[in-house]
């Protein structure tokens, strides 16, 4: 459940472009315990783990939220801030205390329209990003609600 993403920002992005996605950072801390968003609210920032461990979830109505993947340092929290209607499809919990990176989404799309090159990248990062987590839960869920092989 918690492999090492292939695509961390620093391993995808130009240094140019981390650059002027950086300068949109600011530091935000979350206590252990603390939602970080919830599936079905407005997308509006996106994050960037500096340290702990977060958490995406799939809510369950009346059971404990299905753990789908915990991302750790350097990994990309969020990615539907990026497509209409910008609504969360997970929710995220911090699980150890959490530093992070926190962007604005709208911001961040505004870089993008006004710089193709800029906007391609960070498309396609956050592209392979999704690609990864739909995996993940994909396996999660199979190892989850799967029917098993009867015993014999």
């Amino acid at each position: 459940m918690s492999t090492p993403s292939p695509v961390r920002m620093a391993a995808v992005l130009s240094t140019e472009h981390r650059g002027r996605l950086m300068a949109q950072a600011r530091e935000v801390n979350f206590p252990e315990g603390s939602g970080i968003f919830d599936e079905g609210s407005a997308a509006e920032s996106f994050w960037i783990v500096r340290s702990g461990t977060v958490t995406l979830q799939i809510p369950s109505s009346g059971r404990r939220p299905t753990p789908v993947e915990n991302l750790g340092p350097g990994e990309l929290v969020g990615w539907s801030w990026l497509f209409p209607p910008y609504v969360w499809q997970l929710s995220a919990e911090a699980m150890t205390p959490v530093r992070a990176y926190e962007f604005d989404a709208t911001s961040v799309r505004m870089l993008m329209d006004a710089d193709p090159a800029f906007g391609s990248a960070i498309g396609h990062w956050v592209g392979r990003v999704l690609a990864i987590r739909l995996h993940q839960t994909r396996t999660r869920l199979l190892d989850l609600y799967a029917p098993r092989a009867a015993a014999g």
